[in-house]
């Protein structure tokens, strides 16, 4: 089905299923590799490795922030355009953001690999745990260039309505990842770069797959001369500060809980912080990509007028992420043990004392986290970034550290009770934005 006819004429629900099932499989595929990722590093290389990459992921993830900020700032706009009529300054914007995405991964590549060592030793980590951290961060680097652009085009895929497609190369990149890791750990006995070589290259290859369409000109947006604008880039900026922000704030968040963690239970208090960020790390992809797979859906019908039908996708959206976050809360408060024991094969009594409490405090944080996410979704998808960048600075940063001082006499637990905290007070800005926007998501449909 062409990505009109699906976006603009098939029922909400039906519309739902098509875009979202395939959505959630595309980042459930990722999110079990990154589960993958750490057990095959807790169980292979052992705890320091484990932590190590642990204290290295922020400052990863803050490498492919900006990529992101360029991709999923240009798929709103590119969908807006789509939804008028507007095929040329689609495919502009499509064009121009993939070479910024390029030459930005070239740009903080090459700082993220010079500035490695320095970032470590600030963290407070000495010895094998920080050479091993650094390792890890530094083949991200060098890989920078030609990776960063995997999740842009899975967004560009989903807009030219390749929705099976895009969930089959994100599968396709989980299964090459997991696979190159098993073989580079297992059989061969490389280190903890060789984890992050291993993802590196499943994001190459899926990277260039996911170009043929673009290249053979099959797909609604086409490659052409670019035409970059000021206009355009501030759009794109706009478009993607929400999540760009949230990538940036909730590392800046995570990089300060680290250095607490080193600091109040050393390295077995980071390991366990690791256990609770794979555990989020499975359950956030799915809400993200249920609600991302339905933005180009809602930015098309937002700009033709249709908002009736943005509003029916949006009850199908919030809905489904309640189901998804209460499934979560019950799983991860009845089986910390397991969960654990997944990551930690030989815990000892200390560990899984404080990982189990850890789990079933931080099991309540989905009790409440499905309405801001879902709502900061919403939110970006209808061109409207500043209430979903305020949104997203306050769940990943300004919540997160006033929680750290509130609850600060509270040690260790306090640590763990700040992401339920944040979740509710995320929930209660998100209702305040949605009522101060009731007028204007009410409106009647343009005729």
């Amino acid at each position: 089905m062409n990505s009109t006819t699906l976006f603009a004429k098939t029922s909400p629900l039906k519309l739902f299923f098509i875009a979202s099932i395939p959505g959630a499989i595309s980042m459930l595929a990722s999110a079990l590799y990154q589960t993958i990722d750490g057990v095959f590093v807790g169980r292979f290389l052992g705890e320091t490795a484990f932590a190590a990459i642990n204290l290295a992921m922020p400052f990863v993830i803050i490498n492919f922030a900006l990529a992101d900020l360029i991709g999923v700032g240009s798929s709103v706009p590119i969908s807006i355009c789509l939804g008028r009529k507007q095929e040329r300054e689609a495919s502009n914007i499509f064009t121009c953001a993939v070479l910024m995405i390029i030459g930005t991964g070239i740009l903080l590549g090459g700082i993220l690999f010079a500035a490695a060592p320095l970032l470590i030793r600030l963290m407070g980590a000495e010895g094998e745990f920080a050479s091993l951290a650094v390792q890890y961060m530094q083949v991200y680097a060098l890989c920078s260039p030609v990776t960063t652009i995997v999740f842009a085009m899975d967004n560009f895929l989903r807009i030219c309505g390749i929705i099976r497609g895009s969930m089959f190369l994100n599968i396709l990149m989980s299964v090459l990842s997991a696979v190159l890791e098993f073989l580079f750990l297992a059989v061969f006995r490389w280190g903890v770069w060789a984890a992050a070589l291993a993802t590196c290259s499943g994001m190459f290859i899926s990277a260039l797959l996911a170009l043929i369409p673009f290249l053979r000109g099959k797909a609604l947006l086409r490659f052409c001369r670019p035409r970059f604008q000021i206009s355009m880039i501030r759009q794109i900026v706009a478009c993607g500060s929400p999540n760009f922000l949230n990538n940036i704030a909730g590392r800046i968040t995570s990089i300060l809980m680290n250095a607490i963690l080193v600091r109040l239970g050393g390295q077995t208090a980071v390991s366990v912080y690791g256990i609770l960020m794979y555990a989020d790390g499975f359950i956030q992809p799915l809400l993200y990509g249920m609600c991302d797979s339905l933005q180009p859906a809602v930015g098309y019908n937002w700009g033709a007028g249709k908002i009736s039908r943005v509003r029916a996708i949006e009850k199908c959206c919030f809905t489904a992420s309640g189901i998804i976050s209460l499934l979560a809360v019950f799983v991860i408060a009845c089986f910390p043990r397991q969960i654990t024991n997944l990551f930690m094969a030989d815990a000892g009594e200390a560990l899984m004392g404080i990982a189990v409490g850890a789990l079933q405090l931080f099991s309540l944080t989905y009790v409440t986290r499905w309405f801001s996410f879902a709502t900061q979704s919403y939110m970006l998808a209808i061109e409207k970034p500043l209430p979903a960048s305020v949104i997203s600075v306050s769940t990943a940063l300004f919540f997160p550290v006033l929680l750290v001082a509130l609850l600060w006499p509270l040690g260790l637990t306090g640590i763990w009770l700040n992401f339920a905290g944040t979740a509710v007070l995320a929930a209660v800005l998100s209702f305040i934005i949605l009522r101060k926007l009731r007028g204007e998501l009410s409106r009647p449909d343009l005729q």
